[in-house]
Protein backbone atom coordinates (compact mmCIF):
# COMPACT_ATOMS: atom_id res chain seq x y z
CA UNK A 1 0.00 0.00 0.00
CA UNK A 2 1.47 3.74 -1.21
CA UNK A 3 1.09 6.26 1.33
CA UNK A 4 0.30 9.40 -0.59
CA UNK A 5 0.59 12.87 -0.37
CA UNK A 6 -1.21 16.05 -2.27
CA UNK A 7 0.46 19.27 -3.09
CA UNK A 8 -1.97 21.84 -4.42
CA UNK A 9 -4.87 19.74 -2.87
CA UNK A 10 -7.72 22.19 -3.19
CA UNK A 11 -8.19 21.92 -7.76
CA UNK A 12 -8.08 19.58 -10.11
CA UNK A 13 -6.88 17.34 -6.80
CA UNK A 14 -10.15 17.57 -4.85
CA UNK A 15 -12.13 17.52 -7.92
CA UNK A 16 -11.08 14.70 -9.30
CA UNK A 17 -7.42 13.07 -8.49
CA UNK A 18 -8.25 12.43 -4.83
CA UNK A 19 -12.23 11.15 -4.87
CA UNK A 20 -11.15 9.02 -7.93
CA UNK A 21 -7.66 8.19 -7.80
CA UNK A 22 -6.09 8.08 -4.65
CA UNK A 23 -9.43 6.83 -2.12
CA UNK A 24 -10.48 4.55 -5.18
CA UNK A 25 -7.22 2.52 -6.25
CA UNK A 26 -6.99 -0.59 -4.41
CA UNK A 27 -3.37 -0.43 -3.46
CA UNK A 28 -3.25 3.47 -2.47
CA UNK A 29 -3.92 5.74 0.86
CA UNK A 30 -4.55 9.18 1.17
CA UNK A 31 -2.18 10.33 4.32
CA UNK A 32 -2.12 14.21 3.98
CA UNK A 33 -3.05 16.97 1.85
CA UNK A 34 -1.07 20.59 1.57
CA UNK A 35 -1.91 23.98 0.26
CA UNK A 36 -1.43 27.41 0.92
CA UNK A 37 -5.28 28.84 1.45
CA UNK A 38 -5.67 27.17 5.23
CA UNK A 39 -9.23 27.42 5.13
CA UNK A 40 -9.77 25.70 2.03
CA UNK A 41 -7.04 22.93 2.24
CA UNK A 42 -8.47 22.25 5.96
CA UNK A 43 -11.95 21.68 4.69
CA UNK A 44 -10.44 19.30 2.45
CA UNK A 45 -8.34 17.19 5.20
CA UNK A 46 -11.94 17.34 6.98
CA UNK A 47 -13.83 15.77 3.77
CA UNK A 48 -10.95 12.87 3.68
CA UNK A 49 -10.14 12.30 7.49
CA UNK A 50 -6.27 13.26 7.11
CA UNK A 51 -4.17 15.96 8.27
CA UNK A 52 -3.27 18.52 6.43
CA UNK A 53 -0.20 20.92 5.68
CA UNK A 54 0.50 24.95 4.50
CA UNK A 55 4.14 24.29 3.68
CA UNK A 56 5.32 21.55 1.29
CA UNK A 57 8.02 21.39 3.27
CA UNK A 58 5.90 20.22 6.28
CA UNK A 59 4.40 17.61 4.03
CA UNK A 60 7.49 16.53 2.74
CA UNK A 61 8.96 15.92 5.67
CA UNK A 62 5.78 13.92 6.62
CA UNK A 63 7.81 9.80 6.68
CA UNK A 64 4.65 8.31 6.43
CA UNK A 65 4.15 9.65 2.97
CA UNK A 66 5.99 7.40 -0.24
CA UNK A 67 4.57 9.28 -3.17
CA UNK A 68 2.95 12.78 -4.01
CA UNK A 69 0.50 13.96 -6.48
CA UNK A 70 1.89 17.59 -7.06
CA UNK A 71 -1.07 19.54 -8.94
CA UNK A 72 0.24 23.25 -8.48
CA UNK A 73 0.93 26.05 -11.19
CA UNK A 74 3.20 24.61 -13.78
CA UNK A 75 5.77 27.65 -12.79
CA UNK A 76 6.29 26.24 -9.07
CA UNK A 77 6.72 22.20 -10.19
CA UNK A 78 10.35 22.24 -10.95
CA UNK A 79 10.81 23.61 -7.43
CA UNK A 80 8.20 21.01 -5.78
CA UNK A 81 9.64 17.96 -7.76
CA UNK A 82 13.41 18.38 -6.69
CA UNK A 83 12.25 18.95 -2.96
CA UNK A 84 9.98 15.80 -3.25
CA UNK A 85 12.71 13.94 -5.24
CA UNK A 86 15.43 14.84 -2.15
CA UNK A 87 13.41 13.55 0.46
CA UNK A 88 13.04 10.41 -1.42
CA UNK A 89 9.32 10.45 -2.30
CA UNK A 90 8.08 9.09 -5.42
CA UNK A 91 6.55 11.48 -7.93
CA UNK A 92 3.33 12.25 -9.88
CA UNK A 93 3.30 15.89 -11.46
CA UNK A 94 0.69 17.20 -13.84
CA UNK A 95 1.49 18.61 -16.83
CA UNK A 96 2.41 20.40 -18.43
CA UNK A 97 6.13 19.24 -16.76
CA UNK A 98 7.61 22.52 -16.24
CA UNK A 99 8.12 26.01 -17.75
CA UNK A 100 11.23 25.34 -19.67
CA UNK A 101 13.60 22.12 -20.84
CA UNK A 102 16.34 23.03 -18.75
CA UNK A 103 13.76 23.28 -15.84
CA UNK A 104 12.32 19.71 -16.80
CA UNK A 105 15.70 18.12 -17.20
CA UNK A 106 16.76 19.47 -13.46
CA UNK A 107 13.31 17.58 -12.29
CA UNK A 108 14.61 14.45 -14.33
CA UNK A 109 18.27 14.74 -13.08
CA UNK A 110 17.41 15.34 -9.20
CA UNK A 111 14.37 12.03 -9.09
CA UNK A 112 17.25 9.93 -10.81
CA UNK A 113 19.58 11.26 -8.17
CA UNK A 114 17.55 10.00 -5.48
CA UNK A 115 16.32 6.51 -6.82
CA UNK A 116 12.46 7.50 -6.82
CA UNK A 117 10.19 7.71 -9.43
CA UNK A 118 8.62 10.38 -11.36
CA UNK A 119 5.55 10.29 -13.62
CA UNK A 120 3.40 12.94 -15.52
CA UNK A 121 -0.33 13.32 -15.45
CA UNK A 122 -1.17 12.51 -18.96
CA UNK A 123 -4.20 10.34 -17.29
CA UNK A 124 -6.22 10.04 -20.63
CA UNK A 125 -3.85 7.22 -21.95
CA UNK A 126 -5.59 5.13 -19.34
CA UNK A 127 -9.26 5.78 -20.96
CA UNK A 128 -10.42 2.11 -21.94
CA UNK A 129 -11.33 3.51 -25.69
CA UNK A 130 -7.93 5.15 -26.18
CA UNK A 131 -6.14 2.27 -25.42
CA UNK A 132 -8.58 0.08 -27.99
CA UNK A 133 -7.89 2.89 -30.40
CA UNK A 134 -4.29 1.85 -29.98
CA UNK A 135 -4.30 -1.77 -29.89
CA UNK A 136 -6.72 -1.15 -33.29
CA UNK A 137 -3.93 0.69 -34.85
CA UNK A 138 -1.30 -2.09 -33.58
CA UNK A 139 -2.91 -4.42 -35.20
CA UNK A 140 -2.74 -3.09 -38.38
CA UNK A 141 -6.65 -3.53 -39.33
CA UNK A 142 -6.55 0.57 -40.47
CA UNK A 143 -3.35 -0.90 -43.12
CA UNK A 144 -1.15 2.53 -43.06
CA UNK A 145 -1.95 5.49 -40.55
CA UNK A 146 -2.57 8.79 -43.19
CA UNK A 147 -3.97 11.01 -40.27
CA UNK A 148 -5.04 11.70 -36.81
CA UNK A 149 -6.99 14.42 -35.02
CA UNK A 150 -7.67 15.14 -31.35
CA UNK A 151 -10.21 17.90 -30.43
CA UNK A 152 -10.35 19.56 -26.35
CA UNK A 153 -12.21 22.58 -25.72
CA UNK A 154 -13.92 24.52 -23.33
CA UNK A 155 -15.72 27.69 -22.15
CA UNK A 156 -13.11 29.13 -19.72
CA UNK A 157 -13.75 32.70 -19.33
CA UNK A 158 -11.82 35.13 -17.25
CA UNK A 159 -11.72 34.39 -13.97
CA UNK A 160 -9.69 36.35 -11.15
CA UNK A 161 -6.78 34.26 -10.05
CA UNK A 162 -6.89 31.98 -12.25
CA UNK A 163 -3.22 30.58 -13.01
CA UNK A 164 -3.94 28.79 -16.53
CA UNK A 165 -4.80 32.31 -17.15
CA UNK A 166 -1.44 34.20 -16.89
CA UNK A 167 1.35 33.27 -19.08
CA UNK A 168 4.32 34.07 -16.32
CA UNK A 169 2.65 31.00 -14.19
CA UNK A 170 0.67 28.35 -16.29
CA UNK A 171 3.39 28.72 -19.59
CA UNK A 172 0.11 29.14 -22.16
CA UNK A 173 -3.25 28.68 -22.59
CA UNK A 174 -5.21 26.48 -24.26
CA UNK A 175 -2.77 24.56 -26.34
CA UNK A 176 0.05 23.67 -23.66
CA UNK A 177 -3.27 23.13 -20.88
CA UNK A 178 -5.21 21.08 -23.64
CA UNK A 179 -3.18 20.33 -26.35
CA UNK A 180 -0.76 18.33 -24.55
CA UNK A 181 -3.18 16.03 -23.53
CA UNK A 182 -4.01 15.65 -27.25
CA UNK A 183 -0.66 15.36 -28.58
CA UNK A 184 0.15 13.03 -26.17
CA UNK A 185 -2.99 10.54 -27.12
CA UNK A 186 -2.04 11.10 -30.47
CA UNK A 187 1.52 9.86 -30.37
CA UNK A 188 0.68 7.07 -27.80
CA UNK A 189 -1.72 5.82 -30.87
CA UNK A 190 0.42 6.74 -34.23
CA UNK A 191 4.23 7.49 -33.03
CA UNK A 192 6.60 10.71 -32.97
CA UNK A 193 5.79 13.59 -34.48
CA UNK A 194 8.74 15.44 -36.00
CA UNK A 195 7.57 19.09 -37.43
CA UNK A 196 5.01 21.05 -35.93
CA UNK A 197 2.98 24.29 -37.27
CA UNK A 198 0.37 26.03 -35.48
CA UNK A 199 -1.66 29.15 -35.21
CA UNK A 200 -3.00 31.11 -31.53
CA UNK A 201 -4.82 33.88 -31.04
CA UNK A 202 -6.88 35.46 -28.28
CA UNK A 203 -10.87 36.11 -30.13
CA UNK A 204 -12.91 36.24 -27.25
CA UNK A 205 -11.21 36.09 -23.82
CA UNK A 206 -8.58 39.01 -23.09
CA UNK A 207 -6.25 37.13 -20.61
CA UNK A 208 -2.16 36.77 -21.40
CA UNK A 209 -2.87 33.48 -22.50
CA UNK A 210 -3.96 32.26 -26.14
CA UNK A 211 -7.96 31.10 -26.04
CA UNK A 212 -7.65 29.50 -29.61
CA UNK A 213 -5.14 26.77 -30.79
CA UNK A 214 -5.10 25.15 -33.73
CA UNK A 215 -1.52 22.98 -34.36
CA UNK A 216 -0.99 20.44 -37.36
CA UNK A 217 2.21 18.29 -36.97
CA UNK A 218 3.84 15.63 -39.10
CA UNK A 219 5.27 12.00 -37.34
CA UNK A 220 8.05 10.31 -38.03
CA UNK A 221 6.12 7.86 -40.11
CA UNK A 222 4.89 10.33 -42.67
CA UNK A 223 1.28 10.74 -41.24
CA UNK A 224 -0.34 14.33 -40.47
CA UNK A 225 -2.14 15.34 -37.08
CA UNK A 226 -4.40 18.02 -36.07
CA UNK A 227 -5.02 19.46 -32.60
CA UNK A 228 -7.60 22.04 -31.96
CA UNK A 229 -7.90 23.70 -28.21
CA UNK A 230 -9.87 26.51 -27.29
CA UNK A 231 -11.25 28.16 -24.16
CA UNK A 232 -14.23 30.09 -26.32
CA UNK A 233 -16.70 27.42 -27.00
CA UNK A 234 -19.11 26.56 -25.09
CA UNK A 235 -18.91 22.84 -23.63
CA UNK A 236 -21.41 21.24 -24.56
CA UNK A 237 -20.32 22.65 -28.39
CA UNK A 238 -17.25 21.13 -28.36
CA UNK A 239 -17.47 16.73 -28.51
CA UNK A 240 -13.96 16.66 -27.44
CA UNK A 241 -13.42 13.69 -30.34
CA UNK A 242 -10.66 11.54 -31.01
CA UNK A 243 -10.00 10.05 -35.24
CA UNK A 244 -7.86 8.20 -36.29
CA UNK A 245 -7.26 7.44 -40.35
CA UNK A 246 -5.58 4.78 -41.90
CA UNK A 247 -6.18 3.26 -45.60
CA UNK A 248 -8.33 0.74 -44.37
CA UNK A 249 -10.97 2.34 -42.77
CA UNK A 250 -10.83 4.66 -39.53
CA UNK A 251 -11.72 5.02 -35.69
CA UNK A 252 -14.16 7.68 -34.21
CA UNK A 253 -13.98 8.06 -30.47
CA UNK A 254 -16.79 11.02 -29.74
CA UNK A 255 -16.91 12.63 -25.42
CA UNK A 256 -13.60 10.59 -24.57
CA UNK A 257 -10.84 13.19 -24.49
CA UNK A 258 -11.31 15.12 -21.36
CA UNK A 259 -11.42 14.24 -17.59
CA UNK A 260 -14.45 11.68 -18.30
CA UNK A 261 -14.07 7.59 -18.38
CA UNK A 262 -16.44 7.32 -20.73
CA UNK A 263 -17.35 8.47 -24.22
CA UNK A 264 -18.37 5.92 -28.00
CA UNK A 265 -16.47 4.73 -30.31
CA UNK A 266 -17.09 3.57 -33.71
CA UNK A 267 -14.99 1.90 -36.34
CA UNK A 268 -15.04 1.98 -39.95
CA UNK A 269 -13.27 -0.84 -41.45
CA UNK A 270 -12.50 -2.56 -44.76
CA UNK A 271 -12.75 -6.22 -43.73
CA UNK A 272 -13.74 -8.28 -47.41
CA UNK A 273 -10.47 -7.05 -48.99
CA UNK A 274 -12.36 -6.42 -51.99
CA UNK A 275 -10.70 -2.68 -52.30
CA UNK A 276 -12.53 -0.02 -54.18
CA UNK A 277 -15.58 -1.43 -56.21
CA UNK A 278 -15.57 0.90 -59.69
CA UNK A 279 -19.51 -0.01 -59.84
CA UNK A 280 -20.63 1.41 -56.73
CA UNK A 281 -17.70 4.11 -56.49
CA UNK A 282 -17.39 2.81 -53.04
CA UNK A 283 -15.29 0.59 -50.67
CA UNK A 284 -16.99 -1.85 -48.64
CA UNK A 285 -16.45 -0.76 -44.91
CA UNK A 286 -17.69 -2.78 -41.86
CA UNK A 287 -19.43 -0.38 -39.18
CA UNK A 288 -18.79 -1.55 -35.68
CA UNK A 289 -20.10 0.51 -32.45
CA UNK A 290 -17.20 -0.54 -29.91
CA UNK A 291 -18.71 -0.93 -26.38
CA UNK A 292 -16.55 -1.25 -23.57
CA UNK A 293 -17.13 -1.14 -19.76
CA UNK A 294 -15.50 2.11 -18.45
CA UNK A 295 -12.86 1.92 -16.31
CA UNK A 296 -12.17 5.29 -14.04
CA UNK A 297 -8.98 7.03 -15.94
CA UNK A 298 -8.06 8.65 -12.10
CA UNK A 299 -7.76 5.48 -10.37
CA UNK A 300 -5.93 3.39 -13.25
CA UNK A 301 -2.96 6.30 -13.12
CA UNK A 302 -3.11 6.03 -9.54
CA UNK A 303 -2.92 1.88 -9.26
CA UNK A 304 -0.63 1.80 -12.39
CA UNK A 305 1.68 4.38 -10.61
CA UNK A 306 1.46 2.37 -7.08
CA UNK A 307 2.01 -0.87 -9.02
CA UNK A 308 5.65 0.92 -10.66
CA UNK A 309 6.73 1.84 -7.36
CA UNK A 310 6.26 -1.29 -5.55
CA UNK A 311 7.68 -3.75 -8.19
CA UNK A 312 10.33 -1.05 -9.41
CA UNK A 313 8.91 -0.61 -13.10
CA UNK A 314 9.48 2.18 -14.68
CA UNK A 315 6.06 4.61 -15.31
CA UNK A 316 4.16 4.26 -18.39
CA UNK A 317 4.35 8.29 -18.57
CA UNK A 318 8.23 9.44 -17.26
CA UNK A 319 9.67 11.91 -16.97
CA UNK A 320 11.08 11.95 -20.15
CA UNK A 321 7.80 11.84 -22.15
CA UNK A 322 7.03 15.25 -20.11
CA UNK A 323 10.07 16.75 -21.39
CA UNK A 324 9.39 15.43 -25.06
CA UNK A 325 5.79 17.11 -24.88
CA UNK A 326 7.24 19.90 -23.25
CA UNK A 327 9.67 20.05 -26.30
CA UNK A 328 6.25 19.49 -28.83
CA UNK A 329 4.39 22.67 -26.82
CA UNK A 330 7.53 25.19 -26.90
CA UNK A 331 7.79 24.22 -30.93
CA UNK A 332 4.38 25.25 -31.89
CA UNK A 333 4.00 28.77 -29.71
CA UNK A 334 7.53 29.52 -31.50
CA UNK A 335 5.72 28.21 -35.03
CA UNK A 336 3.37 30.41 -34.38
CA UNK A 337 5.00 33.77 -33.32
CA UNK A 338 7.43 32.94 -36.52
CA UNK A 339 4.52 31.73 -39.03
CA UNK A 340 7.21 28.86 -40.26
CA UNK A 341 7.30 25.36 -39.73
CA UNK A 342 9.74 24.18 -36.56
CA UNK A 343 11.09 20.93 -36.58
CA UNK A 344 11.93 18.50 -33.55
CA UNK A 345 14.89 16.96 -32.72
CA UNK A 346 14.79 13.81 -31.13
CA UNK A 347 17.36 13.11 -27.51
Amino acid sequence: MINWGVIGACGIADRRTIPEGITKAKNAKLSAVMDIAQDKVQAVAEKYGVKYYTREEELLNDRNIDAVYIATPTNIHCKQVVMAAQRGKHILCEKPMAMSVSECNKMIEACKKNKVKLALGYMMRFHVYHQKAKEIVSSGALGKIVMGRAQLSCWYPPIKGAWRQDIKVGGGGSLIDMGSHCIDLLEMIMGKVKEVSCFTNSLINKYSVEDTALMSVKFESGAVGLVDNHFNIPDLSSKNVLEIYGQKGSILAKGTVGQMSNGAMITYIEKDGKGYDAQQHRMSAHEENIELEPRNIYQSQIEHFCEAIEKNRNPLISGEDGLWNLKIMLAAYKSAKTGKVVKLVRG
